[in-house]
C-alpha cells in the first residue's frame, strides 16, 4: 500500500504544481470563456486544470511503470491494456479542452466519449467479461463490448454534469477513489491474493491523489476549473479502476475453506459488483434525474438546464461552500459505509449508514425550514413589499427558468 500511495502523492505534487501553471497561464492569456447564464461563478475563470490532471495522472503512471512492483500491471502482456488506457485519456482530455473552448456539438462529444471507450474495450481488452457473482459470464463478445460503451460513457457523463460547483468534483473523486482503492485492496488481503499491486487500486489511488493536488486551486473561491477534460478524464479514470476489479473477478476469490463467503454470502462480491454506484451516488442521482428530465420535456440528455442538483441546493438557500460540503458528506457516509461491510458486523454498517443518511437529510433541508419563517414575516408585510420578496424566496423558481441550450 504504501509504494502506491508514494506514486499517488506524486501525481499529486505534479498536478498541484501544474494547475498554478495552468493558472498564470489562463489569467496572464485571458483563455477563459464567458460567464454563461446556469454559472454559478461570477468571475471568468480559466478552465484549464483537466490538462494540469492529466499532467499529473501520466507523471504518476510513468514513475509506476519503471517500479518493480508494478511490473504486472505495466508488462507480461498487459502493454496493449496500459497503452489503450492512455490513447483514450488522451482523446477525452484533448475532446475536453477543445469543448471547454470552442463549445462542441453534444453528438460530437458522444461520438468522441464512444471513440475513447471503444479503444479502451477493443484496442486494450478492457470489458465486462464477468459479474463477480455467481459465476455469472456476459454472453457475447459483442455484449461485452456493448455494455462496456455504456458503462464508461454514463459514468464519464455522471461526473460531467455534476461539474458546478467549486471543488465538487474534484473532492467527491477523492473520496470516491479513496474508498474503491481501500475497498478493492481489503478484498484482495482477505481473499488471501499474492499482489495486491493491480490496476484498479494504482488507478484509483493515483487519480485520488491527483484531484487532491488540484483541489487547492478550485476549492471556493476557485481560480481554476478542472473543464470539460478533468471530469471527463475523471469519469473515464473510474470506470477503468471499476472494470478492471469488478468486471474480471473471479468469483470463487471470495470462497473460504468451508466453502461459504466471507461475512455474509456473497457479501463482498455483491458490495464490490455494486461499490462504483453506491460511492458516486450523488453523480448517478443527479444524472439520473437529469436524463429523464430532459426526455420528458422533448430534449436532449446532453442539452443544458439549470436544474442540477446543486443548483437545487443553492436555490433552497445553501451557500455555494455548504452544498459542496453536503455532497461530500452523501458520498463520504456512502462510502465508509461500504467499507465498514468489510471489517464490521453487517449491523454496524447499517447503522452507520441509516444514522450519517440521516444526518445529511437534516442537513440538506435545514434551510426550508428557515425560508419559511422568512416567507411568513414577508407575508406579514404590506402588499406592496410582499410581492417582489415572496417571488425571491420561493423555493426552486430560479431552477425553472433555464437558459439557452447547449451542450452538457
Amino acid at each position: 500500500m504504501i509504494v502506491t500511495l508514494l506514486v499517488a502523492l506524486a501525481g499529486a505534487v505534479v498536478s498541484f504544481l501544474m494547475s498554478i501553471v495552468m493558472w498564470r497561464i489562463g489569467i496572464r492569456y485571458k483563455l477563459y470563456p464567458e460567464i454563461r447564464d446556469r454559472d454559478v461563478h461570477t468571475r471568468p475563470t480559466p478552465r484549464l486544470g483537466g490538462i494540469a490532471m492529466y499532467t499529473g495522472l501520466l507523471t504518476a503512471l510513468l514513475i509506476a511503470s519503471q517500479l518493480q512492483y508494478f511490473r504486472v500491471v505495466f508488462f507480461e502482456g498487459n502493454e496493449r491494456t496500459i497503452w489503450a488506457i492512455l490513447i483514450a485519456a488522451t482523446l477525452i482530455v484533448v475532446m475536453g479542452v477543445l469543448d471547454d473552448f470552442f463549445d462542441l456539438d453534444w453528438t460530437t462529444k458522444l461520438i468522441g466519449q464512444i471513440i475513447a471507450a471503444g479503444v479502451l474495450a477493443w484496442l486494450g481488452g478492457l470489458a465486462l467479461d464477468s459479474l463477480p457473482v455467481g459465476g455469472v459470464t456476459i454472453g457475447s463478445t459483442w455484449s461485452s463490448l456493448a455494455l462496456t460503451l455504456i458503462v464508461v460513457v454514463v459514468v464519464m457523463n455522471m461526473m460531467n454534469f455534476i461539474d458546478g460547483l467549486d471543488g465538487l468534483v474534484a473532492g467527491i473523486a477523492i473520496i470516491a477513489n479513496g474508498a474503491f482503492f481501500l475497498y478493492s485492496y481489503m478484498a484482495l488481503q482477505t481473499t488471501g491474493s499474492t499482489s495486491y499491486f493491480t490496476l484498479g487500486t494504482l488507478l484509483s489511488a493515483t487519480m485520488a491523489g491527483v484531484c487532491l493536488g488540484f483541489l487547492p486551486l478550485n476549492w471556493h473561491p476557485a481560480r481554476l476549473f478542472m473543464g470539460d477534460a478533468g471530469s471527463l478524464l475523471v469519469g473515464l479514470m473510474f470506470a477503468v479502476a471499476s472494470i478492471s476489479v469488478s468486471g474480471n473477478m473471479d468469483p470463487e476469490m471470495f470462497q473460504n475453506p468451508a466453502g461459504g463467503y466471507f461475512r455474509s454470502q456473497y457479501a463482498p462480491a455483491f458490495t464490490l459488483l455494486l461499490l462504483p454506484v453506491v460511492i458516486m451516488i450523488v453523480p448517478t442521482l443527479d444524472f439520473g434525474l437529469a436524463v429523464i428530465r430532459r426526455i420528458a420535456a422533448g430534449k436532449s440528455p446532453f442539452s443544458a438546464d439549470r436544474k442540477h442538483l446543486h443548483h437545487r441546493l443553492l436555490d433552497m438557500g445553501h451557500t455555494r461552500l455548504h452544498a459542496t460540503l453536503i455532497f461530500y458528506a452523501w458520498t463520504a457516509v456512502i462510502s465508509v459505509g461500504s467499507l465498514l461491510f468489510l471489517v464490521a458486523m453487517p449491523v454496524v454498517s447499517w447503522s452507520f449508514i441509516g444514522g450519517g443518511l440521516a444526518v445529511c437529510a437534516v442537513a440538506t433541508l435545514a434551510p426550508l425550514s428557515h425560508r419559511k419563517r422568512r416567507e411568513y414575516a414577508v407575508q406579514a408585510k404590506p402588499v406592496a413589499t410582499t410581492t417582489r420578496e415572496v417571488a425571491v424566496l420561493d423555493p426552486l423558481d430560479r431552477a425553472g427558468t433555464g437558459p439557452k441550450e447547449r451542450s452538457a
